[in-house]
């Protein structure tokens, strides 16, 4: 594998980003201040700078998400954003609307965001032939679908790898508009996948009553990773742009181990001071979603939150502690949780006591559990302490030639800078002279930089105090970090400014399914031959439409696949407020669709 991979991962604000740089990513994906599908991870200007003065040091990329569909009137607004983005250096932007691409572009990377529902080779075609530089795949993929796509293509793929899965393809949901007039496409998804729905008939059989039927597990593709870098992919892309500051770092150094034999994108080493664990972090619990073929694990219709690591079974319940049996080392502060009337119910540990080897749990307010009920762990106090307090550094490697009358100093990008010796004098002892310079020289402390070695190119050292080698080996650095980005600013900037061509769009039979939510968009696709040009859900809702589409069938989780028959009986979703979704089947696709009723 000769092409430079690239952790690719999410950040919420500045904090985030900067630990992810600091924990292993080779790039971060960040919202501006709007028009990114996350409406509650928005950035200022300054920021985004600071983010990008920090991540270029390591080499490291800052894309902006500027993901959502657009109206007319926002469209001058986010050219004046793309140069904007640009003079503060940024890398890349990641796309949805294709209204985008009739707008005077700045010499980005561009992305055709997830959202643009990339599942097959003939739209990567599309996307590699209009000029993008990279296709952000659906996550309902295979890996042999994916090798294909790579195979197909000269245009880099990214992938999911970790976080949150949409039960929908992505981009093609119109669930919370329909239900709530908040559009995903908008940044403004309400999530309703994650709510309780009651799976009936026609007759009114019940199959399944106030249970989680569309919320999936998470994804974590760690087992395939291997393979996914095989398949040809590029980029790993690790989802949640509303996740805290803890969780990026715990993530994205538990992949950064992953990927460390592989050549990347980025500079720099990580001291990682602790041992990531992604079961600690927030999750729904974990699958390969379709990596490995379809998985019947892939969802959890108890509940949308974590529930976390069994601990064991409560008994000898008392007013204010309860009794259990552990293995697992519980303190302080840890949050458990249980069921209780189909609901996961959570509390703190206040204080605990081991007698006659059991544990007492003392809770900060007691829960009405029973014996038998089944304890779970989904927040461990001690390592997120380890996360918060985690003093992991991110630094460059750096080689030391010691001259006669200067002293050069080369990073592993083949950058350098040197300092010449003020002095002629020289040390009467050579040996002592020289283990001063080697113990000075390698004090580089909370620099961006270590030493990989010091190389002696004479036996003629001049004397020198130790705060004369310190204040070089500082002078040194500083001047290296400088022509670091310098040169990072001129790869930069010798990326040829593009204009996004017109090439034949390869789907028939196109509606309100292609977002078109604004002009621009409209005369790209009349472009690219599209004839039915039909405007968004948002704009105009449709009778009949596909509020959803997905892989996820409810028919297979209750054994009532249809298996090529004819459907006998109707199946319908209830939400809690009475609202009815019909559902039907695409059993060629093994797919399922929402509609409206």
């Amino acid at each position: 594998m000769n092409t430079p991979l690239e952790l690719l991962a999410p950040a919420k604000d500045k904090n985030c980003a900067i630990s992810a740089i600091n924990f292993g990513a080779d790039a971060i994906y960040i919202g501006a201040n709007a028009f990114g599908a996350r409406k509650n991870a928005a950035n200022n200007l300054q920021d985004i700078k600071d983010v990008v003065d920090y991540a270029h040091k390591f080499f490291a990329r800052v894309y902006v998400a500027l993901n959502t569909i657009l109206r007319d009137e926002e469209l001058n607004d986010v050219q004046k954003l793309l140069y904007d983005l640009y003079e503060i250096g940024v890398d890349g932007i990641i796309v949805q609307d294709f209204g985008i691409f009739k707008l005077d572009l700045p010499p980005f990377l561009i992305s055709a965001s997830t959202q643009c529902d990339i599942r097959d080779s003939q739209k990567v075609k599309f996307f590699e032939n209009i000029g993008v530089d990279r296709v952000i795949l659906a996550r309902e993929l295979s890996l042999n679908q994916i090798k294909d796509i790579c195979k197909s293509t000269d245009v880099e793929v990214e992938t999911f790898i970790h976080g949150a899965l949409c039960v929908s393809y992505s981009g093609q949901c119109y669930l919370s508009y329909a239900l709530g007039g908040r559009s995903a496409n908008r940044g403004e998804c309400a999530q309703p996948c994650r709510k309780k729905y009651t799976l009936i008939d026609e007759n009114g059989k019940v199959y399944a009553k106030n249970k989680h039927l569309l919320s999936l597990k998470d994804f974590c593709a760690a087992p395939c990773l291997d393979d996914l870098v095989k398949a040809g992919v590029v980029s790993f892309k690790i989802e949640g742009r509303l996740k805290d500051e803890n969780y990026v770092r715990n993530v994205v150094a538990y992949y950064n181990i992953l990927l460390e034999k592989y050549k990347r994108i980025s500079s720099g080493k990580v001291f990682c001071d602790f041992e990531p664990n992604v079961t600690k972090s927030f999750n729904r619990g974990f699958s390969t979603y379709f990596l490995k073929g379809r998985a019947e694990d892939i969802y959890n219709f108890d509940t949308p939150k974590q529930i976390g690591e069994k601990i064991g079974v409560a008994k000898n319940i008392a007013k204010d502690f309860f009794e259990i049996k552990t293995d697992v080392k519980i303190n302080a502060q840890d949050g458990l949780c249980y069921f209780s009337n189909d609901n996961l119910e959570g509390f703190l540990v206040n204080k605990i006591e081991f007698k006659n080897g059991v544990l007492r749990i003392f809770p900060n307010s007691m829960p009405k559990i029973n014996a038998g009920t089944i304890i779970y762990r989904n927040f461990d106090f001690e390592f997120d302490k380890l996360l918060k307090n985690s003093k992991t550094k991110r630094q460059i490697g750096v080689e030391f030639f010691v001259f006669e009358d200067k002293i050069l100093a080369l990073d592993e990008d083949g950058c350098s800078s040197k300092m010449p010796f003020d002095t002629k004098e020289r040390a009467n002892n050579q040996d002592k002279m020289r283990f001063v310079f080697e113990n000075q020289l390698g004090k580089t402390g909370e620099s961006d930089f270590y030493v990989e070695k010091i190389v002696f190119k004479t036996d003629n050292l001049p004397f020198l105090k130790i705060s004369q080698i310190n204040t070089i080996r500082r002078d040194l650095l500083e001047k290296l970090m400088i022509k670091r980005l310098e040169k990072y600013d001129e790869i930069r900037k010798n990326r040829k400014k593009k204009k996004i061509s017109c090439a034949p769009f390869p789907l028939k039979n196109n509606d309100y399914r292609l977002n078109i939510h604004n002009k621009k968009a409209q005369e790209f696709y009349s472009d690219c031959n599209v004839e039915c040009l039909e405007r968004s859900y948002e704009l105009k809702k449709v009778k009949n439409a596909e509020l959803m589409r997905t892989k996820h069938c409810l028919r297979r989780a209750f054994n009532m696949c249809l298996k090529g028959q004819k459907e006998k009986e109707k199946l319908f979703l209830l939400d809690e407020n009475a609202k009815k979704l019909r559902l039907e089947f695409d059993c060629k696709k093994c797919e399922m669709v929402i509609k409206e009723y």
